[in-house]
């Protein structure tokens, strides 16, 4: 299944934020819960740490596969652990109409 966003979703990133993330995990410090963007839809705001901001930014119509294979790139972490995360994230994502499912 490929996943898109929903395009009512209004969105934006931190770039500051994005930077501060960034600089922290060359450091090897923990920026998990460093804000970088914000989705907003329907009365429902969401803050996006640096990894659920590259998924999200992913979700164009690549299958959940194809984002984990993209994010493994970007990212040292174990390919297991990465797709939980990732379908974790994506059904969150789901639940809260911020994307949909297509064939």
């Amino acid at each position: 299944m490929k996943i898109y966003r929903n395009p009512d979703v209004m969105w934006r990133e931190e770039d500051e934020y994005k930077e501060q993330a960034l600089e922290g995990l060359e450091k090897g410090d923990d920026v998990e819960e460093v804000g970088t963007s914000v989705l907003y839809s329907g009365g429902t705001m969401l803050s996006l740490n640096l990894l659920g901001t590259e998924v999200w930014k992913l979700c164009d119509g690549k299958t959940a596969g194809e984002i984990v294979s993209a994010l493994l790139e970007e990212f040292d972490v174990e390919r297991d652990v990465l797709s939980k995360d990732v379908e974790a994230f994506v059904d969150e994502l789901k639940e809260k109409d911020f994307i949909r499912y297509e064939e």
